[in-house]
């Protein structure tokens, strides 16, 4: 089963078993933020990324620069261990995972909790790649991909149980919206997916395809 697949099946068991309204409240928000959010701040092909260091689930830092040194990178932001959708993306990148090596990439995913978070998420998940921890999301900003979760939703998670506050280490309720970059050996980008809507998410395929074609090792 794909990704996208995956995803919409996820979803609609979901929107089956939601409180009413829940849906059409969800479905609301996403229209909402697609319609306002300022993707021109998004780096686009041909723009160079920008170079951060963020330490991995065991405290180790990695940085973009370094790791470019050893081929094309696939960065992927995404929102925390507590969504299904990223954990959802999250594994199906590592069932991907021999596919982009053997296209000579390499993969690291970035989300703002803190790095037991991470840890957390790579165990769940059991991830090889590395897992990185952006707090107060520094690098997710420079990526143009930080938005304010609207105080409505922000009571609809709360009610769930999602703290962001405890979850991320700060009070912003601040998060990415879903974004992978494909990024060359020059470090410059040569594909770009950012999304509004959680629920939808980039195609391994996609990132196999733009590291064969655009980013060759």
């Amino acid at each position: 089963m794909d990704l996208e697949q995956e995803l919409a099946d996820y979803n609609a068991r979901f929107e089956a078993s939601a409180a009413p309204g829940a849906a059409a409240f969800l479905n609301a928000k996403v229209k909402e933020l697609t319609a306002s959010f300022p993707f021109d701040r998004v780096p686009k092909p041909g723009d160079l990324a920008p170079e951060f260091t963020l330490p991995g689930a065991g405290g180790e830092a990695i940085s973009l620069l370094e790791t470019l040194s050893g081929g094309p990178v696939v960065l992927t932001f995404y929102r925390g261990a507590w969504c299904p959708y990223c954990n959802i993306q999250l594994a199906a990148y590592e069932r991907a995972l021999p596919e982009i090596a053997e296209a000579g990439g390499c993969l690291l995913a970035i989300s703002p909790q803190r790095p037991d978070g991470s840890l957390s998420i790579t165990e769940k998940n059991n991830l090889t790649f590395d897992v990185l921890s952006d707090i107060g999301n520094v690098v997710a900003r420079k990526f143009g991909l930080v938005c304010r979760m609207p105080e409505d939703l922000k009571g609809a998670h709360a009610s769930l149980g999602i703290d962001l506050a405890a979850i991320n280490g700060d009070n912003s309720w601040e998060l990415p919206i879903p974004a992978t970059f494909v990024i060359g050996r020059n470090g410059r980008v040569v594909l770009s997916h950012a999304e509004a809507d959680y629920r939808k998410r980039l195609s391994s395929e996609a990132i196999v395809d733009a590291l064969r074609e655009k980013a060759p090792a």
